[in-house]
């Protein structure tokens, strides 16, 4: 367990646009910082970053929370494990007492591989510069591909010793267990059978956007026909390969502040043009393409250049998998190198200055590119112009932004001899099929997935259960306690002459639905609501700062949403009706309105009930029960009168 004054210093350390900086590229709008949210997918950035406040919101999908809640929603940890990635962050040292056996074998299963996987790296990369076969074999090959022990170092490589088990028994003499060893797919487990998946192999670590290694890339040195030459981890709890880009951790910062992200394909691709000091490079390691990886490279820039080493024949094949990068709304180039080139040899021979001057002078645009790609094999064939003409509106009708949309069909209408007016009327065909796609896609899903799991447009989930109908009175009442519990609302006599007694909202607001029971139902505001009364007497409460930074994550959320006041069609009161004054000015008129908006809504939810009663009663023949119950109604009756008087002609119905 970490020690109080220990997570007091880390959340006092953490700033919040410092923290989700490292994951999300933020722009200064006002007061606030906005991006593009890392939880959903978006074109249109609503994610919001408080600095003052020391919150992230996004309006999109909901999330929101402070620095902790942001680290344990992107990187799947537990609190503990956020406030140790923030203490390590701003070197701070954490100070916890021992865990138990018992807090040990509670570690999740996820934590476990992330776990092994460090330790597999920490192993590889000492085996490559202690042992003495790494040495010899490993570190060879890579200082005879050129690489310095900088950059093998920065990218944290090892070696993975021959043999059968040699890892895997070293390993669990360390106590970690054969389970998660195979999970990670360290470990190939058959029976009673056990085989190292990497042995005698040079070990590229994978990272994640946090730092933290989360699978493996092993290249094979020695003659086997029978062996792949690159082998990766398997996909795991830990490890999705279509969501991850290789270099994206040591590349991320530079992409932000270059604007500008090279794709390439290959983990020495990267570190070619790295060492070359071209640092805003990733790699898909062999794989098509995806939305995800796509969407990770956004988070950074809308800038992409793709650079290719292939001949045309595997270009054409994966130029439909690039569609998607034109989909998300980004800038994409592509850059065909010289034959025989690939970026790792490129980079080596012309350095730096010598690469981005070339890759100046020879990006092209993508659509440009597979226009002209495409018509080499097209401009005698009528059939063939056809389908291209298809082809490449088809990738034109993908971009989001209309005004870019427009310039590309001018230009296509240019390249291809073909007029505005028939590309137009093709673009619409493509967008009313992907309009029908999409809808008849909703429809599947909608019918495969259970009611509980639907999500609403907002992307929040739709609860099975009817949300309570008195929702929006009850966050009204937390917002005003908890921005304004400390603030003196009026003041009353005390009980000696001239003694005056000050009374702050939260004193007031507590007592109100206390001395008439009327405490909310929903277990979450009831913790928030008793975590008020209990610190009433603190004169260093902060409820702000209690409730944002608070180790439950739902409260944490809640607090976070109503301190961003877009949490709902929140009520605007005025005094008169002819102006608006601000909230703090007129608190005397405003609590108690709230107050008893939240108790006339309690009230006839109340006797809707005991009319529903009353009739179930009279059904029954249950007359006894009948009077009884009407009198009860009676009484609320009259209470309903009293607060819709104190309210006027803004009662709720």
């Amino acid at each position: 367990m970490i020690d109080h004054s220990t997570i007091q210093r880390i959340l006092d350390t953490a700033d919040i646009s410092d923290v989700v900086s490292e994951f999300v590229t933020l722009r200064r709008r006002g007061v606030n910082m906005l991006g593009l949210c890392p939880f959903h997918n978006e074109k249109t950035p609503s994610f919001t970053v408080s600095p003052a406040k020391g919150i992230f919101k996004c309006f999109g999908c909901g999330k929101g929370g402070n620095a902790v809640n942001f680290i344990m929603e992107h990187e799947n940890l537990s609190y503990p494990e956020a406030l140790k990635w923030l203490a390590r962050k701003y070197n701070i040292e954490v100070v916890e007492e021992e865990e138990t056996e018992e807090q040990k074998q509670l570690k999740d299963e996820r934590e476990s591989l992330m776990i092994v996987s460090a330790f597999a790296q920490k192993y590889f990369t000492r085996t490559l510069w202690e042992e003495n076969e790494g040495r010899t074999i490993g570190l060879s090959y890579f200082r005879e591909r050129g690489f310095r022990d900088d950059i093998l170092k920065k990218f944290e490589l090892g070696y993975s010793p021959d043999g059968k088990v040699p890892f895997t028994e070293a390993a669990q003499r360390q106590g970690y267990k054969i389970e998660f060893l195979e999970k990670t797919g360290l470990t190939i487990k058959r029976d009673d059978w056990l085989r190292d998946r990497f042995a005698g192999r040079v070990m590229f670590p994978i990272h994640n956007l946090a730092g933290r290694v989360i699978a493996f890339g092993g290249r094979i040195l020695k003659d086997d026909p029978k062996a792949a030459k690159y082998l990766n981890s398997p996909e795991s709890e830990i490890y999705h390969k279509s969501k991850v880009l290789y270099g994206i951790f040591q590349a991320r910062r530079e992409v932000a502040r270059s604007e500008k992200c090279y794709l390439v394909e290959g983990y020495t691709d990267v570190l070619s043009m790295h060492q070359a000091g071209i640092e805003n490079v990733v790699a898909s390691s062999g794989t098509a393409l995806t939305s995800e990886q796509i969407r990770l490279i956004k988070r950074f820039t809308s800038n992409i250049t793709i650079i290719y080493d292939g001949d045309e024949a595997g270009i054409k094949a994966s130029l439909r998998g690039i569609d998607l990068v034109l989909e998300e709304g980004m800038n994409v180039k592509v850059l065909l190198l010289p034959g025989g080139e690939d970026p790792d040899s490129f980079a080596k021979m012309k350095g730096a200055s010598g690469f981005l001057e070339y890759i100046r002078e020879n990006e092209t645009d993508f659509i440009q590119f597979k226009t002209r790609l495409l018509l080499k094999d097209a401009e005698k064939d009528p059939v063939a112009k056809a389908r291209l003409i298809s082809d490449v509106i088809r990738s034109v009708a993908v971009i989001p932004d209309t005004i870019t949309r427009s310039v590309y069909i001018k230009e296509c209408s240019r390249l291809l001899g073909v007029s505005e007016e028939i590309l137009y009327t093709e673009i619409r065909k493509q967008k009313y099929k992907q309009n029908e796609d999409f809808r008849n896609r909703e429809m599947r899903r909608q019918r495969e997935t259970p009611v509980a799991q639907q999500t609403s447009p907002s992307g929040s989930p739709q609860e099975e259960a009817k949300t309570s109908d008195f929702l929006v009175e009850e966050l009204e009442f937390l917002r005003f306690l908890l921005k304004h519990c400390n603030t003196v609302i009026f003041e009353e006599e005390g009980e000696n002459p001239n003694e005056v007694h000050e009374v702050k909202v939260g004193e007031y607001m507590v007592e109100e639905l206390e001395n008439d029971d009327l405490v909310p139902e929903n277990e979450l505001f009831r913790k928030i609501f008793y975590d008020v009364k209990e610190n009433l007497d603190n004169e260093q409460f902060d409820p702000w700062k209690h409730f944002v930074y608070h180790a439950n994550a739902d409260v944490s959320k809640l607090a976070t949403d109503l301190l961003s006041e877009k949490f709902i069609e929140s009520k605007r009161w005025t005094k008169a009706g002819a102006f608006t004054e601000k909230e703090e000015e007129i608190l005397d008129y405003l609590v108690p309105r709230i107050i008893y908006e939240y108790k006339l809504r309690r009230i006839k939810l109340m006797m809707e009930e005991i009319e529903r009663s009353i009739d179930a009663a009279s059904e029954e023949n249950n007359f006894d029960r009948v009077i009884e119950e009407q009198s009860k109604y009676m009484n609320l009756k009259r209470v309903e009168k009293f607060l819709s008087d104190k309210l006027g002609s803004r009662a709720i119905n």
